[in-house]
Order: C-alpha cells, then sequence, then structure tokens
C-alpha cells in the first residue's frame, strides 16, 4: 500500500458507466472529487453535484485537463476511443503533462492493449478486434489504433501509473476486488467478466496501491469460474 496521502483525485471520463461507480466510490472513501465529462453529459452526474467539482468538455481538451487535474493527488481516466482524432492518446498525454510529479495516474482500457507482445490472445479474439477496429474508423466514430498509442506513451513515461486492463463487463452486485493477472493468456483469466462496480473498485483501490505502480494488470471476476479454479476461492487480489 502507499504512504502518500490521497485527498483529491480527478476523474477523467466522470458521467460514463465505469466513472460513476468511481465517484461514489472516490466519494465513500472521503475522496474530494473533480470529474471531467462533456458538456453534453454533465446532466448523468446530477446525483452527484453538490459534492463534487464538475468541469465539462473534451478531454483531450489539453485547457480542460490542466484545470481539472491541478492539486489533484490521484488521476483515474477511462481511455476512450471516440472519433478520428487522437482522443485517447490526446487525452492520456494531457494527463502526464498536467498532473503533479508524484501523483498515481491510473488509465483504463481492454484487454487488446500489450505492454510487453508476452499475451497470448485467442483468434477470434484477435479477429473481432481487427473487424471491430475497422469498421470504427471507416465510419469515423472510433480509433481503437489510438488506444494502442495512448498505452504506448504511457508505458514509456516515468510517471507513477498504473494502466488497468478490463475484460468484458457486467453489471450486478459486487463480487470483491477482481483477481488480475500481468499477462492476458492466463487461465485465471479465462472466463473474461468482470463487473463494472468491481472495476471501478480496482480503479480506486489502485491509487494507493504502489505494487501496481508501472503495472497493467488485467482483470477478471474474483467468483468467476475461471478464477474460483486458479485462485484457490479468489479470497484476494492476484498477480502472476
Amino acid at each position: 500500500m502507499s504512504t502518500q496521502p490521497m485527498r483529491k483525485v480527478c476523474i477523467v471520463g466522470a458521467s460514463g458507466k465505469l466513472g460513476l461507480y468511481m465517484v461514489r466510490q472516490a466519494l465513500d472513501r472521503g475522496y474530494e472529487v473533480v470529474g471531467v465529462c462533456r458538456e453534453r453529459s454533465v446532466p448523468k452526474l446530477a446525483a452527484f453535484a453538490d459534492r463534487i467539482t464538475i468541469i465539462p468538455g473534451p478531454t483531450n481538451d489539453r485547457e480542460v485537463i490542466q484545470k481539472a487535474v491541478a492539486g489533484c493527488d490521484g488521476v483515474l481516466t477511462v481511455l476512450v476511443p471516440w472519433g478520428v482524432q487522437q482522443y485517447s492518446s490526446g487525452t492520456a498525454q494531457a494527463v502526464m503533462d498536467y498532473a503533479a510529479p508524484d501523483a498515481r495516474l491510473v488509465f483504463s482500457c481492454g484487454w487488446h492493449i500489450t505492454r510487453d507482445g508476452k499475451d497470448q490472445y485467442h483468434w477470434l479474439f484477435t479477429s473481432v478486434i481487427r473487424v471491430v477496429s475497422w469498421v470504427a474508423r471507416a465510419v469515423r466514430f472510433a480509433e481503437v489504433e489510438d488506444q494502442i498509442e495512448a498505452c504506448r506513451r504511457i508505458f514509456a513515461s516515468g510517471r507513477r501509473w498504473t494502466v488497468v486492463r478490463g475484460s468484458d463487463l457486467e453489471e450486478g452486485e459486487s463480487q470483491g476486488l477482481p483477481v488480475w493477472r500481468r499477462h492476458v493468456g492466463d487461465p485465471a483469466l479465462k472466463s473474461n467478466m468482470t463487473r463494472r462496480v468491481d472495476f471501478a473498485m480496482f480503479m480506486v483501490e489502485a491509487l494507493t496501491d504502489d505494487s501496481l505502480i508501472q503495472e497493467a494488470p488485467a482483470l477478471v471476476g474474483r467468483l468467476t469460474p475461471s478464477a474460483q479454479a486458479h485462485v484457490g476461492n479468489a479470497s484476494a487480489p492476484a498477480g502472476a
């Protein structure tokens, strides 16, 4: 765990499904919260409007991020590949450029991101990613390659980062802190499912877990069959 106090946290992408869970959990821990979201999404934060500071604007807007992360001890960032305007890499770069030098930076993305090339993917998974990436870019909806570029920049930095790689996500009651592994392909991850509320829990927990600094954990729900089979009763998160 960390000896560095965590008092003020910025959540970039606060109005999304994952972001809303992170806002609630950060508030439950007593953190002061600054939330960043697109202006049209501000109403989604109405339930927290009197408890957090909301800064509207595109998350790849450098001025928006500079204002939002000022004075924050930690920054939680949902890397989304919207459009074809380097949204993910622009967001990640702004966070790294403007967050305090010793701030904890925790980013979220999918399993398709690899840090060292040692992840092992099923052929169907890679095929789906290729097709989805091509279609999304063709219709100018998303740019998955830019999410990869964002993580490349994060990995190359000397910041106190963690990149949390998520399996498929589902709604439901919390199962507790997810199990994690360093590489996709580990048998413990085979179930490929995590409760969204627990993914958010892991993100917030990572802010104060120094053992996760410069790690790219791949998650799976702690009560999924694969986690149960390969991590005993999955009573605690585990890396390998």
